[in-house]
């Protein structure tokens, strides 16, 4: 559309976008909206679209990941995670932001003595898995809605928003009144029904790449997402299987900028899984982050060796705390910056 155009023109082609049989999505920046109009080319009047007031042109997307490119919209996205009780965090553009927690909620101390050491460690958000996707059947599991609640309290109590993992359809939508944030696992990349549920939801959805996945089969999950109207999408890098046997994924630092050419979305890295040792884990979380990335997920534990799940790739707390004053140096000089957190440690 052209700058500044009234309301009424940006309805008015909306309207006629569904008309038409298409799905319309409006990204607005400061000056101008564009809309995208997603649907079958061919039920598309172009010609149509572009006489009608306030257009300024009509542009076909190439990409087959239409809402997710930089076609569709240009300016970074910035996502916000949290709201209510627990204060605002964003991620993309200039805005940094760090994940942090145990890989699984065990026990409510547990959960709350990690969760103060995260945040006086410079952490905003808080992770913690209670639906665990686990190779063997017989490894533990999560403990859950029991755990969920938990970590709602914990993160109220805090003031840090909680992003937790799904795993299945049935699970969304009563997770949803209690999470900050939904996570897509590796595993889960192309669930496709199960990224549905979550994009009809309107909480940010951080989405894992496959184990096996390419940057545009990454991008194309997230379209499943945006597609049902949820734009809170983050991208997270957690590292891919290749013939490297020397530690337990590779992490791909590549994706990062080639992601950022493509993608207005954001995206951060997860350290932890692609390491699976927490002596790699500072090493590639830099890496990240001078790569371009807006940000890291990384797991702690205050005594590893009780971790039910991941304990050897888990930082202790002095060491994370160690890392993200390293980590927001390398952001500072590629002009991002984390949220401060000194606010909230007297609570």
């Amino acid at each position: 559309m052209n700058p500044n155009v009234p309301q009424s023109a940006i309805d008015k082609v909306v309207a006629e976008i569904e008309r038409m049989g298409s799905q319309p999505h409006i990204s607005r920046g400061k000056f101008r909206a564009v809309i995208g109009a997603v649907g079958e080319e061919g039920n598309l009047d172009q010609e149509h679209l572009r006489s009608l007031d306030g257009v300024e042109k009509v542009v076909p997307i190439m990409k087959p990941y239409k809402l997710a490119s930089r076609e569709f919209q240009q300016d970074d996205s910035i996502v916000e995670v949290g709201g209510g009780k627990v204060p605002v965090q964003k991620v993309g553009g200039s805005q940094a932001m760090c994940i942090a927690g145990p890989c699984a909620v065990e026990n409510e101390e547990m959960l709350h003595r990690i969760a103060r050491h995260v945040r006086d460690g410079g952490a905003t958000v808080l992770r913690g898995g209670v639906y665990k996707p686990r190779t063997s059947p017989y490894s533990f599991q999560g403990l859950g809605m029991t755990a969920l609640k938990w970590m709602r309290d914990c993160g109220d109590e805090l003031g840090m928003p909680i992003c937790v993992e799904v795993m299945d359809t049935r699970q969304v939508a009563d997770m949803e009144p209690f999470i900050d944030c939904f996570q897509i696992g590796a595993r889960n990349m192309q669930n496709f029904d199960l990224l549905r549920e979550v994009g009809k939801t309107r909480k940010p959805v951080l989405l894992k790449r496959g184990l096996a996945a390419t940057v545009k089969d990454w991008l194309l999950s997230a379209e499943y997402v945006l597609s049902q109207g949820n734009r809170g999408v983050i991208l997270c890098e957690r590292g891919i299987k290749t013939f490297e046997d020397s530690i337990r994924y590779s992490l791909d630092v590549t994706s990062i900028p080639v992601a950022k050419q493509w993608s207005h979305l954001p995206i951060i890295v997860d350290p932890s899984h692609a390491a699976g040792k927490r002596d790699f884990v500072p090493s590639l979380a830099a890496a990240g982050m001078a790569a371009g990335a807006h940000g890291v997920i990384v797991e702690v534990h205050y005594c590893p060796s009780e971790a039910q799940c991941d304990g050897p790739q888990a930082l202790l707390p002095e060491v994370f705390k160690e890392l993200m004053e390293q980590l927001r140096k390398i952001a500072a000089i590629f002009g991002k910056e984390f949220a401060e957190t000194a606010e909230l440690v007297g609570r």
